[in-house]
């Protein structure tokens, strides 16, 4: 068999393998039952799902019908902004209150993109704030620092 479709097999692979991590990692705890379920029983479920749509995935690109398609060259000055900004956004969360670490890490994040623009990201990050300030802190009832520590709010 050979790969027609190198960006969707490997995507695949990484799917299958996240999903099998979080499965056997949900193992080490309760799973409960469908009517009391416990706290490994949705991570498992979610990464059994996960697992078996990362190798719908990648049969897929083995197919003959796949279209043809190789792989571009790794950019790891993406992956270090996204992630450095997921973790710079972690370190400051406690000082800086939600409201500001959410916005910096859209807006941060954004800079990996190959068509930034400030404007977008601006208006991405003053979204993703509302949003989470509706789900998690109105929504669920979360408690976050809401502003700055030093603010004294």
């Amino acid at each position: 068999m050979k790969i027609r479709n190198k960006q969707d097999f490997w995507a695949g692979v990484m799917f299958v393998v996240i999903g099998l991590g979080f499965a056997i990692g949900a193992t080490r705890y309760s799973m409960g039952t469908a009517a009391r379920m416990g706290p490994g029983y949705f991570p498992f479920w979610l990464g059994l799902c996960l697992a078996i749509l990362g190798s719908v995935v990648g049969l897929s690109a083995l197919s003959s019908k796949a279209e043809k398609l190789s792989l571009e060259r790794f950019d790891f000055s993406i992956a270090f902004i996204i992630i450095g900004s997921v973790a710079f956004t972690g370190v400051i969360m406690n000082f800086l209150g939600v409201y500001i670490s959410v916005f910096l890490l859209v807006f941060l994040s954004s800079f990996a993109s190959h068509v930034f623009s400030w404007k977008i990201a601006a208006i991405n990050g003053i979204f993703m704030t509302l949003f989470v300030w509706l789900a998690f802190i109105k929504g669920l009832g979360l408690i976050f620092p809401l502003w700055p520590t030093f603010l004294g709010t």
